[in-house]
């Protein structure tokens, strides 16, 4: 066990030279880390010899020095492979430099009778180590290339010239096989503890990610380019109430609900061709037999090359059944709403239209009542009662005005129908509609238009209704002394008409909610403002029907600035009619906007 725990700390030694690029997988750290090691030591231990050779034989003093350089080469190699990861060119170098040493040897001690030829054969082993069939038969054509120069070189002549070693030949060639065995002997022992370390880290690695598979809820399959199951995790037993290798081949495809399979098999494809998808669709559980048990789930689809290069696709499933059914319940009860909004606007258009022939009759006959035309009062205060009847007829016919407008807006019965005009004339009429309520509020209104504006294709009653709405509301939320400007100007390819008064201002909290039929801001006074809370909705549902935006800019205390920008052309050509349906959600999506 201690020499065991030695080991493995001499091996953690050399971790800090492995390269980066193999640090993911621990296979590869291990052969990095060996072939780091053992070439520093060889190659330390080669310079470290030549002192005591020199003093052993000084005779041969040249050659050995050589030899032991050669060797010392190992050092660079190493850190080459260290520097740039290249394993497999590393052993190509550490083969070179074998092979040089033997062919070194080789031509002083006898040429192709050297004691040194058997080394030719220890390159190809070491190459071994890489686990790379190229890598091996490099080395081997090294080898061999070697043991080819030193054949030439000794029918030349060139080499067979025998230094003087201590011992005869037979002693030489026997220490050099010694040598190439224990050489070869370690190499062995290397590739079969290799071989186990990676054992080893692959079972821990399957063992790792089969505790994961066992311990999640999602299914995990991999499927083959036809759509076939290969592998499913054993998450199908939770999932399905099936074993894994039910769901193998076509098993998983004959429990997609049969509505739901061309959506899976396109799913399949796109994950092949565009390389992920995502698809939901339904499974049956237990057994063939059992046609009720359908759930809804979710499948991420991803394309993978599988350890033989063809394409694969692996898919996490999920249930959603859950989900689904939650999106069933709200689908419902937006329904349900829908319809009983809708039931509200129909009910308050009918009631509007109801309400207006006796309104009409009540303003009618109570302005006949106040010019006297049947005789004079005897009292003033009835004058008075009939001037209040009057304005209450006609206050209440602006909501009944305004609810049937925003009922139509719902709906989406409200028809805009674009034409060519001039704003500026139709603000200064505005403003004069406005003036009697303003001077008799105590407000002064003005206007100010840009000069030589280009014409607005839009809805000129529509328009209209929009500069009166916001001009009455301004009128209304101003105390007494204030003003009221009316501004139009040309921004880019839209108007914008603009209505700011120095009045109460809007709190920032109510910004949001401004413009939601029937709500009014808090204004901080002991009483609310007079109105419905109507007009400014209608402004935003006329100006969403004209593709256009509505902004409100207010501080407490200090006015408020609403801003409407209009598109100069409507979206559509201008030879088609314009009827826009909206509903209720787009209107507050629109006024969220603005």
């Amino acid at each position: 066990m201690r020499n065991r725990e030695i080991r493995a700390a001499l091996e953690r030694s050399f971790d800090h030279l492995v390269h980066s690029s193999v640090i993911d997988d621990p296979v590869e750290i291990d052969r990095h880390r060996g072939f780091i090691g053992s070439h520093l030591v060889a190659g330390f231990a080669a310079f470290g010899l030549i002192p005591l050779a020199l003093a052993v034989d000084a005779s041969s003093a040249g050659f050995t020095a050589t030899a032991l350089s050669i060797l010392g080469l190992e050092i660079l190699v190493a850190l080459f492979v260290s520097r740039t990861g290249r394993l497999a060119r590393g052993y190509l170098l550490s083969s070179a430099i074998l092979t040089g040493l033997a062919v070194w040897v080789a031509l002083y001690t006898g040429g192709l009778g050297s004691f040194a030829v058997v080394w030719f054969a220890i390159a190809p082993i070491e190459a071994a180590l890489s686990g790379r069939r190229a890598t091996i038969a490099g080395a081997a054509a090294i080898s061999g290339g070697g043991f080819a120069a030193t054949a030439i070189l000794t029918a030349t002549g060139t080499a067979g010239h025998t230094l003087a070693f201590p011992g005869d030949s037979t002693t030489m060639s026997f220490l050099a096989c010694v040598v190439a065995l224990g050489y070869a002997s370690a190499v062995a022992i290397g590739i079969e503890r290799r071989e186990r370390a990676t054992s080893l880290t692959l079972a821990r690695q399957e063992q790792r990610y089969r505790l994961l598979a066992e311990a999640m809820s999602d299914l995990v399959t991999c499927h083959d380019p036809s759509g076939d199951v290969t592998f499913a995790s054993p998450a199908a037993l939770r999932l399905l109430s099936v074993r894994p290798a039910d769901l193998a081949a076509d098993g998983l495809f004959r429990r997609v609900h049969i509505g739901d399979r061309p959506a899976y098999l396109s799913a399949i494809s796109a994950a092949l061709h565009e390389g992920g998808s995502r698809v939901e669709y339904r499974l049956r559980c237990g057994d063939d037999q059992d046609t009720d048990g359908w759930i809804w789930v979710e499948s991420h689809m991803r394309c993978l090359a599988d350890e033989t290069g063809t394409d694969a696709v692996v898919t996490v499933t999920r249930d959603i059944s859950e989900r689904k059914q939650h999106e069933a319940e709200l689908e419902h009860l937006r329904a349900e709403s829908e319809a009983a909004n809708l039931a509200k606007t129909r009910f308050l258009a009918n009631m509007s239209h109801e309400l207006r022939t006796p309104l009409n009759a009540i303003i009618g006959f109570s302005d006949i009542l106040n010019q006297e035309l049947f005789g004079r009062f005897e009292f003033d205060r009835q004058r008075e009662y009939s001037g209040l009847i009057k304005e209450s007829g006609e206050h209440l016919l602006q909501v009944v005005n305004d609810i049937l407008d925003l009922s139509k807006i719902e709906c989406g019965s409200f028809d805009v129908n674009p034409e060519a005009f001039r704003v500026g004339p139709l603000v200064d009429r505005c403003r004069q509609m406005m003036a009697p309520q303003a001077e008799k509020a105590g407000i002064a209104l003005f206007s100010d238009v840009e000069p030589n504006l280009p014409e607005l294709v839009a809805d000129a009653r529509a328009c209209r209704q929009i500069v009166l709405n916001l001009l009455s509301n301004a009128v209304k939320f101003s105390n007494r002394g204030g003003q009221v400007v009316c501004s139009v100007r040309r921004q880019g390819r839209r108007m914008a008409i603009a209505v700011r008064d120095n009045g109460i201002g809007i709190a920032e909290k109510d910004l949001a909610r401004v413009g939601n039929p029937f709500f009014q801001a808090e204004t901080g006074y002991d009483r609310k403002q007079a109105g419905t809370g109507l007009g400014l909705s209608v402004v935003k549902g006329l100006v969403a029907l004209h593709g256009g935006q509505v902004m409100i800019d207010s501080d407490l205390g200090k006015g408020t600035t609403v801003t409407v920008l209009l598109p100069l052309q409507p979206s559509r050509d201008a030879a088609e009619p314009i009827s826009r349906v909206l509903d209720v959600e787009q209107i507050q999506r629109v006024a969220r906007r603005a």
